[in-house]
């Protein structure tokens, strides 16, 4: 599932892939259309949270964004593709290398100067993938985006907060902190807050480099393990569905309690 920490190490294998380089062929095959120019150089890949921006010198960018069903390979040049030609949202081809972009939902070209006024991408909160990360600029922006009722397990999934979190640690955040998903962001006080994004930001750096995504020894302790014993204490895991766009969240009722505060 792409989160922070899948873009993350997809912008890094892009960047290698095509950094520097110009490009022989672009298409946006919807459109019809190229994207730029023969020989205009690549000049930039960056992840930002669930985002990746590719850019172009001239100041174009090509923005793409996985949610459930994208994703971007690579191909040396000639070799066989993996995927459905047919599915191609975006194809950059250099002289060694070609990348493509599949099945993503959110495939746009943008002016670099347009990006701060972008209506999904000026408003992201902090990276919480990036080396350093102001966790007291990231609790300052709760309250502009969710109510004292909003439910912590919503918060976590808002990029205007911070950004990377997906449903996937989403539950296993929760679970490291031993917080119940459904207590209200009110009950929670701003230290908590912190050492709750602290943890999220230290699992996803966790997971950069490409094996196995762990969060506890073995794999993952809660997601996806309805009803099997819990890591710690060995109570079934629950799962419900929590949100506006309802996902599955995951958490020992053991070691995460509805807390008194939760509850009134």
């Amino acid at each position: 599932m792409p989160e922070g920490d899948t873009i993350f190490r997809t912008a890094a294998t892009l960047r290698h892939a095509l950094c520097g380089k110009r490009v022989g062929r672009s298409e946006l095959p919807r459109e019809g259309c190229a994207i730029v120019d023969p020989g205009t150089r690549v000049t930039s890949v960056e992840a930002r949270g669930k985002h990746l921006l590719l850019g172009f010198e001239g100041g174009l960018v090509l923005h793409t964004h996985m949610q459930m069903t994208g994703s971007w390979h690579t191909y040396r040049t000639g070799e066989r593709w993996r995927v459905a030609r047919g599915a191609a949202r975006a194809v950059v081809e250099v002289d060694d290398m070609v990348a493509v972009c599949v099945s993503a939902p959110v495939v746009e070209l943008l002016r670099e100067r347009a990006l701060a006024l972008h209506p999904r991408l000026s408003l992201l909160g902090p990276d919480l993938c990036s080396d350093v990360v102001d966790l007291g600029q990231v609790v300052e922006r709760v309250p502009r985006f969710a109510s004292a009722d909003t439910e912590v397990g919503a918060l976590l999934l808002d990029q205007r907060v911070a950004c990377g979190i997906g449903n996937v640690y989403k539950s296993e955040v929760l679970f490291a902190r031993r917080v119940d998903p459904f207590a209200p962001v009110g009950s929670m006080t701003a230290v908590e807050l912190k050492e709750l994004y602290g943890t999220a930001s230290e699992l996803l750096r966790r997971n950069l480099e490409g094996a196995p995504r762990t969060t506890v020894p073995g794999g993952l302790a809660v997601y996806d393990r309805a009803k099997r014993p819990c890591v710690r204490c060995g109570t079934p895991v629950a799962a419900r569905r929590q949100g506006e766009t309802p996902r599955v969240t995951y958490w020992c009722p053991s070691c995460q309690p509805t807390s008194v505060r939760a509850a009134r």
